[in-house]
């Protein structure tokens, strides 16, 4: 078997089905709509986010995220306004999950994930920043929730390429773009100017069979195909770690 035809091998913190391309499989089914905030505060080495450890019996097992959930019926205003509804999802889910009260109108929309379809429960996210109330004590709840801690941007990327923190893809993407920033004001306040990323994400592989999660201004986007020369925007779900390359999105 060729190299560019083998089975490709799985990062642990590789979300994705185990197709590469839909073709003539793609999933049918809408995706569900969700939400998530990144709950920001400033510590002595620069900003921190709250992270929280999912229960590892159930979806996401194991894996550090930030507070969110799908987004309820009883979430959407009258007029049916999806990024409104967003808005209440993130802060419902950070008072169940975290025990914060926190105003959904403080709350800046960055980015937003949809992941390709092929898999049959998928989740299409709104991602918020939002800087956390003082001195708010985390409550979790020992079922969802298993563990919490505020940690710097930067020191989650570290850990995850040690192998002592799993999260997946969006959740990297996001903690490098916050690592850019040395305040929390700095960083919401670049927030608050640019339009929300959009992240629609298309699956490759490497000649040597590692997957190859990939998004809008890569040379191999539209195609699937990850062994198209040109712009980087992707990340490599190696064994050995992850690997981001960019030479198209500002963050």
């Amino acid at each position: 078997m060729s190299d560019s035809n083998k089975t490709p091998e799985k990062h642990t913190s590789d979300p994705y089905a185990d197709l590469i391309k839909p073709d003539d499989k793609a999933i049918k089914e809408e995706p569900i709509p969700a939400a998530t905030v990144i709950l920001l505060r400033d510590g002595e080495a620069g900003i921190e986010t709250l992270m929280l450890r999912k229960n590892k019996e159930i979806r996401f097992g194991g894996m550090w995220v930030f507070p969110g959930g799908r987004i309820d019926a009883d979430d959407y205003p009258k007029d049916g306004d999806k990024t409104e509804a967003a808005r209440r999802a993130a802060a419902r889910e950070t008072h169940e999950e975290a025990g914060i009260h926190a105003n959904p109108e403080d709350f800046i929309w960055f980015s937003h994930w949809t992941p390709p379809p092929i898999a049959p429960k998928r989740f299409t996210t709104w991602f918020f920043a939002a800087r956390v109330p003082e001195h708010k004590e985390i409550i979790i709840d020992g079922g969802e929730i298993h563990d919490h801690q505020w940690i710097s941007p930067r020191e989650a990327i570290e850990r995850h390429a040690e192998r002592t923190l799993d999260f997946v893809p969006p959740t990297w993407v996001t903690l490098y773009y916050l690592a850019n920033y040395h305040s929390v004001d700095e960083l919401l306040a670049v927030l608050a100017q640019r339009p929300p990323k959009i992240y629609q994400t298309h699956l490759g592989k490497t000649e040597s069979g590692e997957r190859v999660a990939i998004w809008e201004g890569d040379a191999g986007y539209e195609a699937w195909d990850a062994s198209v020369a040109g712009e980087r925007h992707r990340i490599t779900m190696a064994k050995s770690g992850f690997v981001f390359e960019n030479s198209f999105e500002e963050y």
